[in-house]
């Protein structure tokens, strides 16, 4: 018997673990249009900037850190996170400024802009996996149903990962009239869930859709892509920027920090409102997500340089996804947007809340949250070393 004869059932078993919930790969015509695409070469799609996909530096290392027992303590909340209680009465009105914001947790996002209702990577699941019983399991129930939520007139998705493409979530939202806006590639997923490509419009970067009176285009972003055991990198991955008649608003997707920031806010901006990853980093993979004090940058990039429109932190609170302290990307933005005076806001999940209005700035997290380290912090003055230290750590609830 050969090596071969010995992997031959192992393969058997890969292809059927390969459950609806992997998608499917583009192919016939959407593979023609990918391989027309400027931002595919050799084969696969490619980051503006130069991106390490694979975690670097030991494997070993990072096992030792992510599965040592205080750290996974730090990396879940310490009791019950509090979900805003009245979403559903609260979105009953329309925004009284024409633009209101929800965070239904980590990249999900509701956005009623100039009288239109979009939702941003919408993630109902349980467990952000391709199986019911394994992988990253939600810390937070979601504020409403999405039946409750009521019809949106576009559902926008950056990319195809488990945490921002949810099967369940999908299938659901294919059972009603709502438009999908994706990048190029990805509809070939919503398409074996039943989304019929009527009602799909797949772009490439800079391409735009305009859906009910409203642009979408797609924008550049430094991440990757794959929902299956092989990635072949045939998916593409967006941020987006979104313009009503009287509104603009962008959606950061996941992303590493790159200078492009700016041109997209050059050629869409300046934003009434961002949402930007700022959770789920790692030096690890320094390229693909944002630290807070990156996602801070990237949204003075895109608002020209300067303070301007409001903050909305996403990618963060609902799964556990990296070795940092849970509460940590909350702590970091708050200083980070203290020290460059710039609007954040940091609603409960489920809590709306309008950018022209009263923005929600309670730091809600630290009343279930472990001790937080800062390490970010600059020292003050002449400050001990020791006196430094011990500033440097606080209970959650102290500052």
């Amino acid at each position: 018997m050969t090596g071969a004869d010995y992997l031959l059932p192992f393969r058997t078993k890969l292809r059927s673990m390969r459950t609806e919930s992997f998608g499917a790969d583009p192919a016939g015509a959407r593979m023609e249009r990918i391989r027309r695409s400027p931002h595919f070469v050799d084969g696969v799609f490619q980051n503006p900037v130069g991106a390490r996909t694979r975690p670097s530096g030991s494997t070993v290392e990072f096992a030792k850190i992510y599965f040592h027992k205080e750290q996974r303590a730090r990396r879940t909340p310490t009791g019950t996170v509090p979900v805003h209680a009245t979403t559903l009465a609260d979105l009953a009105a329309p925004p009284a400024t024409g633009l209101r914001l929800t965070w239904m947790g980590h990249s999900s996002v509701l956005a009623e802009i100039d009288g239109r209702r979009i939702l941003f990577d919408p993630v109902w699941g349980e467990r952000c996996s391709p199986f019911p019983f394994a992988g990253p399991k939600r810390l937070h129930p979601t504020p409403l149903s999405l039946a409750a939520l009521g019809p949106v007139d576009v559902v926008v998705i950056s990319h195809d990962h488990y945490d921002h493409l949810d099967l369940p979530t999908i299938r659901a939202l294919a059972g009603t009239d709502t438009v999908f806006a994706v990048p190029l590639g990805v509809g070939a997923h919503l398409e074996r869930w039943g989304v019929p490509p009527g009602r799909m419009h797949e772009l490439d970067w800079n391409e735009t859709a305009t859906v009910a009176g409203i642009s979408l285009t797609a924008t550049p972003a430094r991440h990757f892509c794959g929902r299956g055991l092989r990635n072949q990198q045939h998916t593409l991955w967006a941020s987006w920027a979104v313009t009503g008649p009287e509104h603009r608003i962008y959606h950061s997707g996941d992303t590493g920090y790159f200078p492009g920031f700016r041109d997209i806010g050059a050629e869409h901006g300046p934003f009434d409102a961002t949402m930007i990853q700022i959770g789920a980093y790692s030096e690890y993979w320094p390229d693909i997500h944002m630290t807070p004090a990156e996602g801070m940058r990237a949204h003075l990039d895109l608002q020209g340089g300067r303070p301007h429109g409001v903050l909305l932190p996403i990618h963060w609170g609902t799964f556990n996804l990296a070795p940092h302290p849970w509460a940590e990307p909350g702590e970091w933005t708050k200083d980070a947007g203290e020290e460059a005076g710039q609007a954040v806001a940091f609603p409960r999940p489920g809590e709306p809340f309008e950018p022209a209005g009263k923005l929600p700035a309670e730091a809600w997290w630290r009343a279930v949250s472990q001790p937080i380290a800062h390490p970010w912090r600059r020292p003050r003055g002449a400050e001990s070393v020791a006196e430094t230290s011990r500033g440097d750590m606080d209970l959650a609830g102290e500052r």
